[in-house]
Protein backbone atom coordinates (compact mmCIF):
# COMPACT_ATOMS: atom_id res chain seq x y z
CA UNK A 1 0.00 0.00 0.00
CA UNK A 2 0.91 3.53 -0.37
CA UNK A 3 2.06 5.94 2.37
CA UNK A 4 2.84 9.65 2.64
CA UNK A 5 6.49 9.00 1.01
CA UNK A 6 7.41 10.02 -2.12
CA UNK A 7 4.26 12.77 -2.62
CA UNK A 8 4.67 16.38 -3.00
CA UNK A 9 4.62 18.28 0.31
CA UNK A 10 3.16 21.98 0.30
CA UNK A 11 4.07 24.49 3.29
CA UNK A 12 1.33 27.07 4.15
CA UNK A 13 3.01 29.75 6.33
CA UNK A 14 0.11 32.31 6.60
CA UNK A 15 1.30 32.89 10.62
CA UNK A 16 5.15 32.39 9.75
CA UNK A 17 7.55 29.14 10.30
CA UNK A 18 9.61 28.01 13.18
CA UNK A 19 11.39 25.37 13.93
CA UNK A 20 9.57 24.01 16.76
CA UNK A 21 6.33 24.47 14.21
CA UNK A 22 7.81 22.31 11.07
CA UNK A 23 8.79 19.44 13.98
CA UNK A 24 5.27 19.42 15.38
CA UNK A 25 3.51 19.52 11.43
CA UNK A 26 5.65 16.89 10.28
CA UNK A 27 4.54 14.57 12.74
CA UNK A 28 0.54 15.83 12.79
CA UNK A 29 1.55 14.62 8.91
CA UNK A 30 2.66 11.27 9.86
CA UNK A 31 6.29 11.27 10.15
CA UNK A 32 6.36 8.23 12.97
CA UNK A 33 8.15 9.63 16.15
CA UNK A 34 10.01 6.69 16.45
CA UNK A 35 12.17 8.24 13.39
CA UNK A 36 12.83 11.72 14.69
CA UNK A 37 13.47 10.28 18.26
CA UNK A 38 16.19 7.89 16.42
CA UNK A 39 18.27 11.07 14.79
CA UNK A 40 18.18 12.93 18.15
CA UNK A 41 19.44 9.60 20.05
CA UNK A 42 21.75 9.17 17.01
CA UNK A 43 23.35 12.84 18.15
CA UNK A 44 23.17 12.37 22.15
CA UNK A 45 20.27 14.90 22.69
CA UNK A 46 18.10 11.90 23.43
CA UNK A 47 14.59 11.52 22.52
CA UNK A 48 13.47 12.75 25.90
CA UNK A 49 13.74 16.00 25.25
CA UNK A 50 11.39 16.12 22.50
CA UNK A 51 7.82 16.64 24.41
CA UNK A 52 4.77 16.00 21.99
CA UNK A 53 1.43 17.37 22.88
CA UNK A 54 -1.83 17.87 20.94
CA UNK A 55 -3.24 21.37 21.31
CA UNK A 56 -6.28 23.66 19.97
CA UNK A 57 -5.27 26.69 18.19
CA UNK A 58 -7.86 29.21 17.38
CA UNK A 59 -10.05 25.76 16.57
CA UNK A 60 -7.38 24.13 15.02
CA UNK A 61 -6.12 21.00 16.69
CA UNK A 62 -2.31 20.88 16.22
CA UNK A 63 0.80 19.36 17.52
CA UNK A 64 2.66 21.14 19.81
CA UNK A 65 6.44 20.47 20.57
CA UNK A 66 8.68 21.54 23.13
CA UNK A 67 12.04 21.01 23.53
CA UNK A 68 13.24 20.47 26.99
CA UNK A 69 16.86 22.38 27.27
CA UNK A 70 17.94 21.27 30.68
CA UNK A 71 20.01 18.51 31.37
CA UNK A 72 23.48 19.53 29.50
CA UNK A 73 24.20 19.73 26.25
CA UNK A 74 24.85 17.22 23.06
CA UNK A 75 28.03 16.11 23.38
CA UNK A 76 29.30 19.83 22.20
CA UNK A 77 32.35 21.33 24.46
CA UNK A 78 31.25 24.54 26.41
CA UNK A 79 32.71 27.93 26.65
CA UNK A 80 32.17 29.99 29.25
CA UNK A 81 31.64 33.95 27.93
CA UNK A 82 33.87 36.53 29.66
CA UNK A 83 31.39 39.41 29.70
CA UNK A 84 27.41 40.01 29.62
CA UNK A 85 25.51 38.48 26.93
CA UNK A 86 22.19 38.77 26.56
CA UNK A 87 21.37 35.90 23.85
CA UNK A 88 18.12 36.46 22.91
CA UNK A 89 15.67 39.34 22.50
CA UNK A 90 13.90 38.40 25.49
CA UNK A 91 10.47 38.37 23.77
CA UNK A 92 8.48 37.75 26.81
CA UNK A 93 9.77 41.27 28.32
CA UNK A 94 11.04 43.61 25.01
CA UNK A 95 9.48 42.58 22.10
CA UNK A 96 6.15 44.61 21.07
CA UNK A 97 2.68 43.25 21.22
CA UNK A 98 3.77 39.83 22.71
CA UNK A 99 0.55 38.20 22.53
CA UNK A 100 0.79 37.72 19.28
CA UNK A 101 4.43 36.51 17.75
CA UNK A 102 5.02 33.15 18.10
CA UNK A 103 7.57 33.00 20.87
CA UNK A 104 7.90 29.83 20.02
CA UNK A 105 9.87 28.10 23.23
CA UNK A 106 12.72 26.93 20.15
CA UNK A 107 13.44 29.20 17.71
CA UNK A 108 11.94 32.70 19.58
CA UNK A 109 13.32 32.45 22.98
CA UNK A 110 16.25 29.98 22.69
CA UNK A 111 16.45 29.03 19.10
CA UNK A 112 16.43 32.40 17.59
CA UNK A 113 19.81 32.40 16.49
CA UNK A 114 20.29 35.74 14.85
CA UNK A 115 21.64 38.46 15.82
CA UNK A 116 21.14 37.75 19.22
CA UNK A 117 22.48 34.03 19.59
CA UNK A 118 25.64 34.79 17.15
CA UNK A 119 28.66 35.59 18.77
CA UNK A 120 29.33 39.50 18.69
CA UNK A 121 26.50 41.18 20.24
CA UNK A 122 28.31 41.44 23.78
CA UNK A 123 29.48 38.55 25.87
CA UNK A 124 27.54 37.17 28.69
CA UNK A 125 29.26 35.86 32.00
CA UNK A 126 29.05 32.15 32.32
CA UNK A 127 26.54 31.33 30.00
CA UNK A 128 28.42 28.08 27.51
CA UNK A 129 28.51 28.99 23.64
CA UNK A 130 29.23 26.87 20.66
CA UNK A 131 30.96 27.87 17.49
CA UNK A 132 29.63 26.50 14.43
CA UNK A 133 32.43 24.64 13.79
CA UNK A 134 31.98 22.19 16.85
CA UNK A 135 28.29 22.16 15.84
CA UNK A 136 29.28 20.55 12.23
CA UNK A 137 31.78 18.64 13.73
CA UNK A 138 29.57 16.86 16.02
CA UNK A 139 27.11 16.30 13.16
CA UNK A 140 29.65 14.92 10.60
CA UNK A 141 30.40 12.38 13.49
CA UNK A 142 27.27 11.60 14.70
CA UNK A 143 25.94 7.98 13.72
CA UNK A 144 22.88 9.63 11.50
CA UNK A 145 21.81 8.30 8.46
CA UNK A 146 23.42 9.82 5.36
CA UNK A 147 20.76 11.82 3.94
CA UNK A 148 19.60 13.04 7.67
CA UNK A 149 22.98 14.41 8.56
CA UNK A 150 23.05 15.80 4.33
CA UNK A 151 20.18 17.72 5.27
CA UNK A 152 20.93 18.50 8.92
CA UNK A 153 24.38 19.93 7.39
CA UNK A 154 22.44 21.82 4.37
CA UNK A 155 20.35 23.83 6.61
CA UNK A 156 22.72 24.25 9.68
CA UNK A 157 25.19 25.97 7.11
CA UNK A 158 22.56 28.56 5.69
CA UNK A 159 21.89 29.43 9.13
CA UNK A 160 25.57 30.11 9.63
CA UNK A 161 26.47 31.48 6.47
CA UNK A 162 23.64 34.54 7.04
CA UNK A 163 25.33 35.04 10.59
CA UNK A 164 28.52 35.49 9.67
CA UNK A 165 27.68 37.96 6.22
CA UNK A 166 26.07 39.77 8.86
CA UNK A 167 28.38 40.07 11.69
CA UNK A 168 31.49 40.19 9.41
CA UNK A 169 32.62 36.56 10.86
CA UNK A 170 33.90 33.31 9.58
CA UNK A 171 31.20 30.67 9.23
CA UNK A 172 33.68 28.26 11.96
CA UNK A 173 33.46 31.39 14.13
CA UNK A 174 29.86 31.99 14.27
CA UNK A 175 28.79 31.07 18.10
CA UNK A 176 25.55 29.82 19.27
CA UNK A 177 24.28 30.14 22.78
CA UNK A 178 24.63 26.60 24.12
CA UNK A 179 20.04 27.55 24.98
CA UNK A 180 19.96 28.08 21.53
CA UNK A 181 22.15 25.57 20.16
CA UNK A 182 20.82 22.41 21.71
CA UNK A 183 16.79 23.95 20.45
CA UNK A 184 18.47 24.22 16.88
CA UNK A 185 19.83 20.90 16.83
CA UNK A 186 17.09 19.26 17.87
CA UNK A 187 14.60 20.98 15.71
CA UNK A 188 17.20 20.73 12.31
CA UNK A 189 18.28 17.17 12.92
CA UNK A 190 14.74 16.27 14.09
CA UNK A 191 13.24 18.32 10.54
CA UNK A 192 15.71 16.51 8.76
CA UNK A 193 15.00 13.13 9.85
CA UNK A 194 11.09 13.96 9.01
CA UNK A 195 12.07 15.24 5.28
CA UNK A 196 14.40 12.09 4.80
CA UNK A 197 11.70 9.68 5.73
CA UNK A 198 9.25 11.44 3.46
CA UNK A 199 11.62 11.81 0.59
CA UNK A 200 8.93 14.11 -1.14
CA UNK A 201 9.49 14.39 -5.25
CA UNK A 202 8.95 18.29 -4.97
CA UNK A 203 7.97 20.76 -2.08
CA UNK A 204 6.13 24.12 -2.44
CA UNK A 205 5.55 26.95 -0.47
CA UNK A 206 4.00 30.28 -2.27
CA UNK A 207 5.38 32.51 0.64
CA UNK A 208 5.87 32.67 3.90
CA UNK A 209 4.59 35.75 6.62
CA UNK A 210 7.42 37.79 8.40
CA UNK A 211 5.48 39.98 10.06
CA UNK A 212 6.44 43.78 10.71
CA UNK A 213 8.18 46.11 12.71
CA UNK A 214 11.05 46.31 15.79
CA UNK A 215 12.21 44.24 18.20
CA UNK A 216 14.35 45.14 21.45
CA UNK A 217 17.57 43.07 21.58
CA UNK A 218 21.74 43.65 23.13
CA UNK A 219 22.27 46.06 20.02
CA UNK A 220 18.85 48.09 20.47
CA UNK A 221 15.77 48.24 18.24
CA UNK A 222 16.12 46.42 14.98
CA UNK A 223 13.78 45.58 12.49
CA UNK A 224 11.48 42.70 11.43
CA UNK A 225 12.01 40.84 9.30
CA UNK A 226 14.45 39.45 11.65
CA UNK A 227 18.60 39.75 9.72
CA UNK A 228 19.03 36.52 9.29
CA UNK A 229 15.33 35.10 8.20
CA UNK A 230 16.04 37.94 5.54
CA UNK A 231 19.09 37.00 4.71
CA UNK A 232 18.44 33.68 4.90
CA UNK A 233 15.87 33.97 2.09
CA UNK A 234 17.42 36.25 0.07
CA UNK A 235 20.72 34.07 -0.34
CA UNK A 236 17.75 31.07 -1.67
CA UNK A 237 15.13 33.17 -3.96
CA UNK A 238 12.18 32.52 -1.14
CA UNK A 239 9.29 34.57 -1.56
CA UNK A 240 8.16 36.83 1.43
CA UNK A 241 5.37 38.13 2.77
CA UNK A 242 4.16 40.72 5.38
CA UNK A 243 1.87 38.95 6.48
CA UNK A 244 0.29 42.01 8.47
CA UNK A 245 1.20 41.77 12.27
CA UNK A 246 3.64 43.65 13.57
CA UNK A 247 5.37 40.26 15.16
CA UNK A 248 8.57 38.46 14.47
CA UNK A 249 7.03 35.79 12.25
CA UNK A 250 9.48 33.62 10.42
CA UNK A 251 12.47 32.59 12.16
CA UNK A 252 16.09 31.83 10.97
CA UNK A 253 15.50 28.13 11.45
CA UNK A 254 12.22 28.18 10.07
CA UNK A 255 13.31 30.03 7.38
CA UNK A 256 16.74 27.99 6.91
CA UNK A 257 14.15 24.97 6.88
CA UNK A 258 12.17 26.52 3.39
CA UNK A 259 15.10 27.41 1.82
CA UNK A 260 16.49 23.76 2.24
CA UNK A 261 13.09 22.05 1.49
CA UNK A 262 11.34 24.08 -1.04
CA UNK A 263 11.91 23.19 -4.57
CA UNK A 264 9.54 25.54 -6.19
CA UNK A 265 8.39 28.81 -4.54
CA UNK A 266 4.58 29.25 -5.86
CA UNK A 267 0.75 28.26 -4.93
CA UNK A 268 0.19 24.09 -4.08
CA UNK A 269 0.36 22.53 -7.45
CA UNK A 270 -3.10 20.57 -8.51
CA UNK A 271 -3.39 17.26 -7.01
CA UNK A 272 -5.22 14.78 -4.54
CA UNK A 273 -4.39 15.71 -0.90
CA UNK A 274 -3.48 12.76 1.33
CA UNK A 275 -2.53 13.89 4.13
CA UNK A 276 -2.47 17.25 6.47
CA UNK A 277 -0.69 18.32 9.13
CA UNK A 278 -0.69 21.33 11.56
CA UNK A 279 1.77 22.56 13.91
CA UNK A 280 1.22 24.94 17.07
CA UNK A 281 3.61 27.68 17.97
CA UNK A 282 3.33 29.01 21.68
CA UNK A 283 1.54 31.85 21.49
CA UNK A 284 -1.72 33.03 20.44
CA UNK A 285 -2.23 35.29 17.30
CA UNK A 286 -5.22 37.62 17.29
CA UNK A 287 -6.37 37.42 14.26
CA UNK A 288 -5.63 33.62 13.01
CA UNK A 289 -4.40 30.31 14.29
CA UNK A 290 -0.59 30.00 14.94
CA UNK A 291 -0.02 26.80 13.19
CA UNK A 292 2.33 25.62 9.88
CA UNK A 293 -0.10 23.67 7.80
CA UNK A 294 1.41 20.98 5.82
CA UNK A 295 -0.14 19.23 3.40
CA UNK A 296 1.12 15.52 1.72
CA UNK A 297 -0.84 15.80 -2.07
CA UNK A 298 -0.41 13.18 -5.14
CA UNK A 299 0.09 15.41 -7.79
CA UNK A 300 -1.43 15.15 -11.35
CA UNK A 301 0.55 14.70 -14.05
CA UNK A 302 2.04 17.44 -15.23
CA UNK A 303 4.23 18.92 -18.34
CA UNK A 304 7.05 21.49 -18.09
CA UNK A 305 9.53 22.92 -19.60
CA UNK A 306 13.37 22.51 -18.62
CA UNK A 307 16.68 23.47 -20.07
CA UNK A 308 19.40 21.10 -21.37
CA UNK A 309 23.07 21.98 -21.15
CA UNK A 310 25.59 20.32 -23.12
CA UNK A 311 29.40 20.30 -23.49
CA UNK A 312 31.47 17.76 -25.92
CA UNK A 313 34.83 16.81 -24.11
CA UNK A 314 37.89 14.82 -25.85
CA UNK A 315 39.99 16.10 -23.45
CA UNK A 316 39.11 15.15 -20.46
CA UNK A 317 40.52 12.44 -17.67
CA UNK A 318 37.57 10.16 -16.95
CA UNK A 319 38.58 10.63 -13.63
CA UNK A 320 37.32 14.01 -13.41
CA UNK A 321 34.04 12.78 -14.85
CA UNK A 322 31.81 12.18 -11.17
CA UNK A 323 33.11 14.71 -9.71
CA UNK A 324 31.87 17.10 -13.07
CA UNK A 325 28.52 15.26 -12.64
CA UNK A 326 28.05 15.35 -8.74
CA UNK A 327 29.38 19.66 -9.07
CA UNK A 328 26.04 19.78 -11.79
CA UNK A 329 23.90 17.91 -9.32
CA UNK A 330 24.96 20.12 -6.61
CA UNK A 331 24.01 23.25 -8.75
CA UNK A 332 20.85 22.20 -9.15
CA UNK A 333 20.56 20.00 -12.35
CA UNK A 334 17.64 17.59 -12.52
CA UNK A 335 19.92 14.22 -14.10
CA UNK A 336 23.02 14.25 -15.58
CA UNK A 337 24.83 11.89 -17.73
CA UNK A 338 27.62 10.93 -20.24
CA UNK A 339 27.18 10.05 -23.17
CA UNK A 340 30.19 8.11 -25.76
CA UNK A 341 30.19 9.94 -28.95
CA UNK A 342 33.24 10.25 -32.13
CA UNK A 343 34.98 13.91 -32.65
CA UNK A 344 36.61 15.92 -35.71
CA UNK A 345 40.23 13.31 -35.96
CA UNK A 346 38.12 10.62 -34.85
CA UNK A 347 38.87 11.19 -31.57
CA UNK A 348 36.43 8.80 -28.41
CA UNK A 349 35.25 11.52 -26.67
CA UNK A 350 32.16 11.83 -23.86
CA UNK A 351 29.41 14.44 -24.21
CA UNK A 352 27.61 15.68 -21.01
CA UNK A 353 24.57 16.59 -20.71
CA UNK A 354 22.23 18.36 -17.74
CA UNK A 355 18.56 18.71 -17.14
CA UNK A 356 18.00 22.24 -15.14
CA UNK A 357 15.36 23.88 -14.49
CA UNK A 358 15.22 27.24 -15.47
CA UNK A 359 15.86 28.95 -12.21
CA UNK A 360 19.15 26.77 -12.39
CA UNK A 361 20.26 26.87 -16.12
CA UNK A 362 23.02 29.46 -15.40
CA UNK A 363 24.40 27.61 -11.94
CA UNK A 364 24.49 24.63 -13.72
CA UNK A 365 26.63 26.42 -16.82
CA UNK A 366 28.71 27.70 -14.47
CA UNK A 367 29.47 23.97 -13.01
CA UNK A 368 30.42 22.52 -15.93
CA UNK A 369 32.74 25.29 -17.09
CA UNK A 370 34.58 25.62 -13.80
CA UNK A 371 34.76 21.46 -13.47
CA UNK A 372 35.61 20.52 -16.88
CA UNK A 373 37.75 21.14 -19.65
CA UNK A 374 35.09 22.61 -21.55
CA UNK A 375 35.79 26.26 -22.76
CA UNK A 376 32.03 26.61 -23.57
CA UNK A 377 28.45 24.45 -23.57
CA UNK A 378 25.57 24.85 -25.50
CA UNK A 379 22.03 24.87 -24.35
CA UNK A 380 17.77 24.42 -25.37
CA UNK A 381 14.83 24.43 -23.94
CA UNK A 382 13.00 21.02 -24.17
CA UNK A 383 9.20 20.32 -23.10
CA UNK A 384 8.56 16.98 -20.57
CA UNK A 385 6.09 15.62 -19.20
CA UNK A 386 5.94 14.14 -15.56
CA UNK A 387 3.98 11.56 -14.23
CA UNK A 388 3.23 11.82 -10.34
CA UNK A 389 5.74 10.10 -8.18
CA UNK A 390 5.03 8.63 -5.14
CA UNK A 391 7.14 5.48 -2.53
CA UNK A 392 4.83 2.70 -1.53
CA UNK A 393 6.74 -0.04 1.10
CA UNK A 394 5.96 -3.72 0.63
CA UNK A 395 7.45 -6.38 3.22
CA UNK A 396 9.54 -9.52 1.28
CA UNK A 397 11.49 -12.19 2.96
CA UNK A 398 14.30 -9.97 3.37
CA UNK A 399 12.38 -6.49 4.97
CA UNK A 400 10.51 -3.81 3.90
CA UNK A 401 11.39 -2.56 0.56
CA UNK A 402 10.63 0.84 -0.99
CA UNK A 403 8.71 0.60 -4.16
CA UNK A 404 9.28 3.88 -6.52
CA UNK A 405 5.48 4.37 -8.49
CA UNK A 406 4.36 6.71 -11.27
CA UNK A 407 0.50 7.71 -11.69
CA UNK A 408 -0.93 9.13 -14.64
CA UNK A 409 -4.74 10.45 -13.50
CA UNK A 410 -4.55 8.64 -10.63
CA UNK A 411 -3.07 5.19 -12.59
CA UNK A 412 -0.45 3.21 -11.68
CA UNK A 413 1.41 3.13 -15.06
CA UNK A 414 4.81 2.28 -13.70
CA UNK A 415 6.24 0.81 -10.31
CA UNK A 416 10.04 -0.30 -9.86
CA UNK A 417 11.66 -1.25 -6.48
CA UNK A 418 14.31 1.64 -5.00
CA UNK A 419 17.77 -0.08 -5.85
CA UNK A 420 19.20 1.81 -2.42
CA UNK A 421 16.75 -0.28 -0.44
CA UNK A 422 16.98 -2.98 -2.37
CA UNK A 423 20.68 -3.20 -1.93
CA UNK A 424 20.64 -2.41 2.08
CA UNK A 425 18.70 -5.53 2.30
CA UNK A 426 20.99 -7.79 0.07
CA UNK A 427 23.91 -6.54 2.56
CA UNK A 428 21.95 -6.89 5.34
CA UNK A 429 20.45 -10.76 4.55
CA UNK A 430 23.43 -11.72 2.56
CA UNK A 431 20.70 -12.32 -0.14
CA UNK A 432 21.55 -11.78 -3.87
CA UNK A 433 20.65 -8.57 -5.03
CA UNK A 434 19.14 -10.03 -8.03
CA UNK A 435 16.77 -12.49 -5.63
CA UNK A 436 15.23 -8.72 -3.28
CA UNK A 437 14.66 -6.96 -6.47
CA UNK A 438 12.63 -10.15 -8.02
CA UNK A 439 10.95 -10.37 -4.03
CA UNK A 440 10.05 -6.67 -4.20
CA UNK A 441 8.34 -6.65 -6.80
CA UNK A 442 6.39 -10.20 -6.65
CA UNK A 443 5.38 -8.16 -3.35
CA UNK A 444 3.96 -5.26 -5.07
CA UNK A 445 2.22 -7.05 -7.55
CA UNK A 446 0.29 -9.06 -4.51
CA UNK A 447 -0.47 -5.34 -3.05
CA UNK A 448 -1.93 -4.20 -6.62
CA UNK A 449 -4.59 -7.70 -6.30
CA UNK A 450 -5.33 -6.96 -2.48
CA UNK A 451 -5.36 -3.11 -2.51
CA UNK A 452 -5.90 -1.53 -6.08
CA UNK A 453 -5.57 1.88 -4.94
Amino acid sequence: MSDLRGLHLHFDCASGVAGDMTLAALIDLGVPVEVIGAALDAIGAGRDRMKVRRVVKAGIAAVDVQVDVGGGGVGLPGHAHEHRHDHHHDHHDDHHHDDHHHDDHHDHHDDHHHHHHAEGQGQGQGHAHHHYREIRAHLLSAPLGEEVRARALDMFDRVARAEARLHGKTVDDVAFHEVGAIDSIVDIVGTAAGLAWLAPASVSCAAVAMGHGTFRCAHGVLPVPAPASLEILRDAGGVMTDGGLARELCTPTGAAILAHAVTRWGPMPDGTPVQVGWGAGDFDLADRANVLRLVALRPLASADAVWRIEANLDDMSPELCAHAADAAFAAGALDVWWTAITMKKGRPALQLSALAPAAARDAVTAALLRETTSIGVRFDRVERRILAREIATVSTPFGEIAVKIGRDRGAVVNAAPEFESCRAAAERTGAPLKAVYAAAIAAWEASKRSDPA
